[in-house]
């Protein structure tokens, strides 16, 4: 009797075993989820600080001086404390000096140049401001750590220089409303810059 209930015992969880386990799986992969990102509304204010330009910013940003070793006078960082973005400014004045003038554009188009090996493209276009001023804007598609740069000159005084990047190892694809965001924020800047 004892060995009848053991066999009896085993047959039915082998069967409810058996009964567990279906030919047909019901399982669904779920699709890949980013994370909800809010941003604010953009709203502007005119940098301070007795520059030798000046531009509008957003409210969101911060304006700290660039701590670097190489750091120059009025090289600035409009810092996004929220979405962990930084726009690095550097200005020189290139006193009519022909040569620092194309050493300028040089150093300019190296930098957005380093960013080749990773980029998948690397669009540049001319932007005429609202003050006359002209800009070489560019926008680097893949997984580069500038997605954004900008130059612009009135070719006799003043050379200004700007670069997004984020402190973060989010990939580019998931950070693009960020990006489309301060991209925005950073043709406001061209658009109202002026030199003094």
């Amino acid at each position: 009797m004892v060995a009848l209930l053991k066999n009896l015992t085993v047959a039915i969880t082998a069967l409810a075993l058996l009964a567990g386990c279906s030919s047909a799986p019901d399982f669904t992969p779920k699709p890949k989820g980013y994370n909800r990102i809010d941003l604010p509304p953009h709203r502007y204010q005119v940098l301070g600080g007795g520059h030798p330009y000046s531009f509008e910013y957003s409210r969101e940003a911060v304006i700290k001086r660039d701590s670097s070793y190489l750091a120059q006078p009025h090289w600035l960082n409009v810092y996004y404390p929220r979405l962990h973005a930084n726009v690095q400014i550097t200005y020189m004045d290139v006193q009519r000096d022909r040569r620092l003038y194309n050493k300028m554009m040089e150093d300019a188009r190296k930098l957005t140049g380093k960013h080749e090996i990773k980029a998948t493209a690397i669009d540049e276009r001319i932007l005429r401001t609202p003050s006359g001023l002209r800009a070489s804007v560019f926008e680097l598609q893949g997984e580069v750590p500038s997605q954004f740069q900008f130059y612009t000159t009135d070719s006799t005084k003043h050379f200004l220089r700007g670069a997004l990047y984020f402190q973060t190892a989010t990939a580019n694809d998931s950070l693009a409303p960020v990006i489309e965001y301060v991209k925005t924020d950073m043709e406001r800047m061209l658009n109202t810059l002026k030199y003094r």
